[in-house]
């Protein structure tokens, strides 16, 4: 298992892929990649067309809905702060910092393994 040390890695597996779902699991969101998966556990927010949103602020489930078919082309992560991703004009934040935190962890990346399907033994990073 990775820890969020190497988080480098996990974030850079993102770079060039398509967001394909965004799934809303009871109290957490998840942004997939045709693979890969990215597992908000704190409450997401960002900009998408120049509009503001915190999940689960009314209006944001559809502008989170816009961010499938994007495509990643940055990241940042702050680890005392933020995850965040780049999609050209849009972006996506995970809140990082303790007081946004519903438990021990504010993120998780579920990687692929060798056939392709979203694995742990493709590579686990946590925040």
């Amino acid at each position: 298992m990775n820890i969020a040390s190497d988080s480098d890695d996990g974030l850079q597996q993102l770079m060039g892929l398509e967001v394909s779902a965004v799934s809303f699991v009871r109290d957490y969101v998840e942004l997939h990649f045709d693979g890969p998966v990215l597992r908000a556990l704190s409450d997401p927010l960002g900009v998408y067309g120049g509009a503001a949103w915190q999940f689960p602020a009314p209006g944001s489930l559809d502008l989170m809905r816009c961010y499938i078919g994007e495509t990643v082309d940055g990241y940042e992560e702050d680890p005392e702060r933020i995850l965040g991703l780049q999609f050209g004009e849009h972006r996506f934040v995970i809140p990082l910092d303790d007081d946004s935190s519903m438990g021990p962890d504010s993120a998780h990346l579920v990687g692929v393994d060798e056939s392709g399907r979203t694995s742990p033994r493709g590579g686990m990073w946590i925040w």
